[in-house]
C-alpha cells in the first residue's frame, strides 16, 4: 500500500524536474533481496552524502516477458509493492522504464545519452558488479565508467553479495524457495518476510460457513508459492495489524477451482471486501489436504490455527525492512 511519498514515473523522459540530477540505482530488483539491497542501499548512502535525490531506475515488463512471453516470470515484487519498499529504503523516486524490442535495441551509448544523461540528467550512477546494457549487452561496468567520464558522471559497482553458506543470493534462488513452500528460506536471503499485497475480493462464504470467515485474494503472482497453510500477518489500508492463517490453493474438499489466497483473521471482526491489504508469510504449516468430511476438516483447521498463534506471538523482525513491512 504505497502512501504515495514516492513518485512513480513512466519512461524516464517523464521524470519530473525536481528529481533530475540525482544518484540513480539502476537494475530490475525483482524481490529487493539482499544482494539488491547492497546496491540501493550504496546508492541512498551517496545521495544522503551529496543531498541528491535517491532514484531508481528499473523497467517493466521483465524483458524476458518481452523475449519469451511464453515463459513469463512470476514477479516476487509487481511494481507497486517494489516501489513501496523502494520507499522505504529511503528512495524519493522509481522510473518504471517500459521495456520493450525498441528499447532493447538501443545502443550502449544512446542509454547512456538519451536515459541517464538526457532524461535523467544523473550525477552518479551506482549498479551491481555485473550489471550489462545496451543491445546485445553491449555495455558493461568499464564502458560505463568510461562513458561517466565524458558525460560528466559517477559510477560505483557494487561487489558481490554472499549469502551465508556462501550462496549467492538471486529472485530465482527464492522463486524456487517459494515454489517449494519455503517461505522461511526465501525470507532469509530477501532479509523480509515475502509480502504480497491485494484487493479483498468476495468469495463463496464457504470458511464462514465453518466457523473461520477468510479475506479472499486472487494472486498475480500464479503458480509462485506453494499452496498449503501458512502463519501470516495481515496488514489493512491505514496499517492495522493481525496475525492469522491462511490457506492458499484450490479447496480440494469443495471444489477444487481457481487458486485462492484465503487469510482467517485473529479476534477479528468486520468487512474488509474492497480494501488493499499486505500479507507477510512467516511460515508454511502444511501442505493442501482433501479431506473426508467437514468435521475432519474443521479439527484441522482448528490445530492449524493453534499452531499459527503459537508461532507469531514470538517472531521476531529479521531487518529493520522486515520491521517496517510485518512490525
Amino acid at each position: 500500500m504505497t502512501d504515495g511519498s514516492i513518485r512513480r514515473f513512466g519512461p524516464a523522459s517523464t521524470l519530473a524536474g525536481m528529481y533530475r540530477g540525482g544518484v540513480v540505482a539502476i537494475g530490475n530488483f525483482d524481490g529487493i533481496h539482499r544482494g539488491h539491497q547492497a546496491v540501493l542501499g550504496a546508492a541512498t548512502d551517496l545521495a544522503e552524502k551529496e543531498g541528491a535525490p535517491a532514484l531508481c531506475l528499473t523497467f517493466e515488463p521483465h524483458p524476458r516477458s518481452v523475449f519469451a512471453p511464453d515463459r513469463p516470470v512470476p514477479r516476487l515484487t509487481p511494481p507497486p509493492v517494489k516501489a513501496r519498499l523502494l520507499e522505504k529504503l529511503g528512495f524519493s523516486a522509481v522510473v518504471e522504464q517500459p521495456f520493450d524490442r525498441a528499447f532493447a535495441a538501443m545502443t550502449a551509448e544512446e542509454f547512456v545519452s538519451e536515459i541517464l544523461v538526457r532524461d535523467l540528467a544523473a550525477r552518479h550512477v551506482v549498479v551491481g558488479f555485473d550489471f550489462q546494457y545496451g543491445a546485445r549487452r553491449q555495455g558493461s561496468v568499464a564502458t560505463l565508467q568510461e562513458a561517466g567520464t565524458r558525460h560528466g558522471f559517477g559510477v560505483t559497482a557494487v561487489p558481490p553479495f554472499v549469502a551465508e553458506g556462501g550462496e549467492p543470493v538471486s529472485s530465482s534462488r527464492i522463486r524456487a524457495d517459494l515454489g517449494r513452500g519455503d517461505v522461511a528460506g526465501a525470507a532469509a536471503l530477501l532479509g523480509y518476510r515475502w509480502t504480497i499485497e491485494s484487493m479483498v475480493i468476495g468469495g463463496q462464504k464457504l470458511g464462514r460457513q465453518l466457523g473461520y470467515p477468510t479475506a479472499n485474494m486472487a494472486l498475480s503472482e500464479g503458480g509462485l508459492l506453494a499452496h498449503g497453510i501458512y502463519a501470516v500477518r495481515f496488514r489493512r489500508e491505514g496499517g492495522a495489524l493481525h496475525d492469522g492463517v491462511a490457506s492458499y490453493g484450490r479447496r480440494p474438499t469443495f471444489d477444487n477451482g481457481a487458486a485462492l489466497f484465503e487469510t482467517y483473521l485473529f479476534d477479528f471482526e468486520g468487512d474488509l471486501y474492497g480494501e488493499t491489504c499486505d500479507v507477510s508469510v512467516f511460515a508454511r504449516l502444511r501442505g493442501e489436504e482433501k479431506f473426508d468430511g467437514i468435521e475432519a476438516l474443521i479439527a484441522q483447521m482448528d490445530r492449524d490455527a493453534a499452531e499459527a498463534r503459537a508461532l507469531l506471538s514470538g517472531v521476531q523482525p529479521l531487518s529493520p525492512l522486515d520491521r517496517l513491512l510485518a512490525f
